[in-house]
């Protein structure tokens, strides 16, 4: 568990940054940097915000085997922790910060980003090992 710990440091800190930040009043955002966001900013950030948290997963779970191969279970595990952690967020926005709206789309937001996460290191885990794509 420790080890676990160890290697994913840079993920549970980018874990803990993305739910400070979407539970942030938008408001008091927009005010304090002078201007206004474009509507759906919010979906780009969370995706942004789960893509990033993605692949400090595997980045993590690749220090820690020491190796660039995976399993369908660490896709699995990944898929897991962070479509629980935008449900989290989203409940979270639901039940105690209200000034947030919490809607469906920011976890399909979240998805995507964890989707676009996956898909850049199958991909790039077969260009590093010249495996066909196809």
């Amino acid at each position: 568990m420790l080890k676990t710990i160890r290697h994913q440091y840079l993920a549970i800190l980018w874990a803990i940054f993305t739910v400070v930040m979407c539970e942030m009043p938008m408001s008091d955002t927009q005010s304090k940097l002078g201007f206004t966001f474009f509507e759906g900013f919010d979906k780009l950030a969370h995706t942004g915000f789960f893509f990033v948290l993605t692949v400090l997963l595997f980045y993590g779970k690749i220090r820690e085997q020491s190796s660039y191969s995976y399993r369908a279970v660490t896709i699995l595990k990944i898929l897991l922790i962070t479509t629980a952690l935008g449900v989290l967020i989203e409940v979270l926005q639901m039940k105690y910060f209200t000034y947030r709206s919490a809607e469906w789309w920011d976890i399909f937001a979240d998805l995507t980003g964890v989707g676009m996460g996956i898909f850049s290191y199958i991909f790039l885990h077969r260009v590093r090992f010249n495996e066909k794509l196809i």
